[in-house]
């Protein structure tokens, strides 16, 4: 039984000055780590938006292929998930071209002009702001951007 009290007096916990010092150790790392972290949300974000607009544009060669055409402007995206009722449209392929629409890292749908300002068609977000234009974050992303 000795043994067993003298273990137990041995027992301490920690003083407030080492907890102290722990949480602003962590407080400093927490505060050098976050300004890189952040700025790597904001980079995954903009590469998620040039993978999935690379996705929609590959369906949209697929559509073409089979169709002899893009969905037009009023068909939209629409048409690479559910069979458009318009009778030039005759090879739809059963399933569609995409599973679902994707929405961007925003959670706004993705926009599509046939024919494009850019280019054939236009596939692009407006950004974190869902408004045109914009700069950072805020700016339109299309097929027409390098990626």
């Amino acid at each position: 039984m000795r043994h067993t009290e003298a273990r137990s007096h041995q027992q301490r916990g920690f003083t407030l000055i080492e907890i102290m010092v722990v949480v602003i150790i962590i407080g400093i790392l927490a505060a050098i780590v976050a300004p890189n972290v952040i700025g790597r949300v904001d980079d995954a974000q903009i590469t998620k938006v040039h993978a999935e607009i690379s996705n929609i544009g590959s369906a949209l060669k697929f559509y073409r292929l089979d169709n002899f055409a893009y969905p037009t402007s009023e068909q939209g995206l629409e048409a690479l998930v559910s069979k458009p009722n318009d009778p030039n449209v005759r090879n739809w392929k059963p399933g569609g071209y995409l599973d679902r629409l994707p929405k961007d890292p925003w959670g706004n749908p993705y926009q599509y002009l046939s024919p494009g300002n850019n280019g054939e068609v236009d596939i692009f977000t407006l950004g974190r702001d869902g408004r045109p234009g914009g700069e950072g974050l805020d700016a339109d992303i299309g097929n027409w951007d390098p990626e």
